[in-house]
């Protein structure tokens, strides 16, 4: 597991224990056995939906994209705020709205 992810285990402890886990080439980042995050090349992108994604567009943080086949697809992750590194209350903030975000979308 890199350093980075490591870290996002302390940044993310407001909310409560997070579990990284290998995936996609890079890393999921579970709670409460749900994925609110991913990483990949080193940046946390958190879970969004149609209730949440207004807060990441207002800061204009990109969406996490990938191309396959030579398409580009966007997936229901964005860009943390630079923030979170440096504020716990912050971190508790976003990680709530990606939970809650999570938690949506697993009901459908």
């Amino acid at each position: 597991m890199s350093e980075y992810v490591n870290y996002l285990k302390e940044v993310l402890a407001p909310l409560g224990a997070v579990q990284p886990r290998k995936m996609f080439g890079g890393h999921g980042i579970f709670y409460d056995g749900v994925m609110i995050g991913l990483v990949a090349d080193d940046s946390l992108y958190l879970k969004v939906d149609k209730q949440t994604e207004g807060e990441f567009i207002g800061l204009d943080l990109p969406a996490f994209e990938y191309e396959k086949n030579g398409k580009t697809f966007a997936m229901s992750y964005r860009l943390a705020p630079e923030s979170i590194y440096d504020d716990p209350d912050d971190a508790l903030q976003w990680a709530r709205l990606a939970y809650e975000a999570a938690l949506r979308a697993k009901k459908k």
